[in-house]
């Protein structure tokens, strides 16, 4: 009676495990990064009381007035504003199931066959050998598709016109005469230029090494 040979485990086993391990991480750096950089703008908030205080309204005497409200408001409620802003395109994605799911579907691909998918593992599809170039024009195409050539695009535009719509008329409306300008004028990046800012570097590290 032979006793039963023990097979190894084959190199493209582990090194699959590997790979999976690597994207993992790198994953996971991103969203730690993600969730810091929007704790950190959340932080400079103005408070919401200051915003919606109904003492500080009036209607402005012209155009020019209005201008300058909007500008000085702007610089002082920056975050609040981006804030407003995103929650905006939050309840128009909420409400557009469908367009939720794609831009979700559109950004895992992103990330998960670009951005984080490491260089040395080239995309395989039904047998097909993709290399980082024919990937990324892929993905381009297929995001010009979604963005203009389907509902999501729409959606996306008529939300934002609505926060920013929202935006102009309160900082209007809203007379800065009582606000400090002093902090914030001058410095200070808005919500999303921050959580951008972070987001991108947490990807440089992947995405340079296709460069």
């Amino acid at each position: 009676m032979t006793s039963s040979a023990q097979i190894p485990l084959s190199s493209h086993d582990s090194g699959g495990a590997a790979t999976q391990a690597s994207v993992v991480a790198a994953v996971r750096s991103f969203v730690t990064r993600l969730y810091g950089a929007i704790g950190n703008s959340l932080s400079h908030r103005r408070p919401w009381t200051e915003l919606i205080d109904r003492s500080a309204f009036s209607k402005p005497g012209s155009l020019s007035d209005a201008t300058t409200r909007i500008r000085k408001n702007y610089s002082y409620f920056r975050v609040n504003y981006m804030t407003l802003l995103a929650i905006v395109l939050a309840v128009s994605l909420i409400s557009h199931p469908f367009s939720l799911i794609t831009l979700l579907s559109l950004l895992s691909a992103w990330l998960f066959l670009y951005t984080f998918r490491p260089s040395d593992q080239p995309l395989v599809v039904m047998g097909r050998t993709f290399s980082d170039r024919e990937t990324l024009g892929i993905l381009i195409l297929v995001t010009v598709v979604v963005v203009f050539l389907t509902s999501v695009g729409s959606l996306l535009i008529s939300a934002t016109m609505v926060g920013l719509a929202i935006v102009c008329v309160h900082g209007a409306f809203r007379d800065p005469e009582d606000l400090f300008m002093d902090e914030q004028e001058g410095g200070g990046a808005g919500l999303f230029s921050l959580i951008g800012g972070s987001a991108a570097a947490a990807a440089g590290n992947s995405m340079m090494s296709r460069v």
